[in-house]
């Protein structure tokens, strides 16, 4: 796994889970906490943390003795056969639970070949996805999702995308100077969610936050009515806190 920027939160416990995962996978017998912990060089408040969420997640079980054993999950995601299927099914399983936790839609985006592309989501009565009145592909510069991964490109990536895509007025708040987009998105911390206040469509806010595997760049967003808008913060550190489970699934 690379960022293109300082890493997060989210990409270290991604990283850690992943030498926890590397270590039970290479043990057929299991291996116990005491010895991953030798294995891994992780502390056992960090890795106890680590485990739990390994488990809920279904990539590890623990049988007899605390031994720990690669989980159903972890199977599927490593067979060439059934990986695609086995990626989505889980990738949804956790944007809807992350849509009942944040009480909004929450999506993944992809940026693959060139375009902003909304992979999967999840919404309902209660949350409402977003009304794509202009196709995302075409409005990166006024969405949190396209802002999100014009920030993991490089400083040329962007340019090419802005050159492809004219930047559109939406709405009175919409960003149309590529100068002053560019600028705001060199400037993004990569650990600051990126938002969108009225800038695609009125009535909505957005926040995302990167998700960026390897090579892969990707953003976990949420959205909610504007007069929701006083809790957009926290749905977005939520999502932030509950990415490495998403960044992990991507990863393997």
């Amino acid at each position: 796994m690379a960022l293109k920027h300082e890493p997060t939160a989210p990409y270290h416990s991604a990283q850690d889970a992943l030498r926890v995962l590397e270590t039970v996978a290479h043990t057929a017998a299991g291996v116990t906490e005491t010895e991953l912990a030798r294995h891994t060089g992780l502390g056992p408040e960090r890795l106890t943390v680590l485990l739990r969420m390994l488990r809920r997640e279904g990539y590890v079980e623990q049988i007899g003795g605390g031994t720990y054993i690669t989980g159903d999950t972890l199977r599927r995601l490593t067979s060439a056969q059934d990986r695609e299927r086995a990626l989505t099914d889980k990738l949804q399983l956790m944007l809807d639970r992350l849509r009942d936790s944040v009480g909004a839609a929450v999506y993944i985006s992809r940026y693959v070949d060139g375009e902003v592309k909304v992979t999967q989501y999840a919404a309902g009565p209660a949350a409402p996805a977003v009304n794509e009145w202009v196709d995302f592909r075409y409005s990166a510069h006024a969405t949190a999702v396209g802002k999100s991964l014009l920030t993991q490109l490089d400083h040329n990536r962007r340019r090419d995308h802005l050159a492809r895509h004219k930047m559109a007025r939406l709405t009175s708040r919409t960003i149309t100077s590529d100068k002053l987009l560019l600028s705001r998105l060199e400037s993004q911390p990569p650990t600051v969610p990126v938002l969108d206040l009225q800038e695609y469509a009125v009535g909505t806010v957005c926040a995302a936050v990167p998700i960026t595997a390897g090579a892969s760049v990707g953003c976990l967003a949420v959205s909610l009515p504007v007069e929701h808008a006083h809790r957009l913060k926290q749905a977005a550190d939520t999502l932030n806190r509950n990415a490495a489970p998403v960044l992990l699934s991507l990863a393997i």
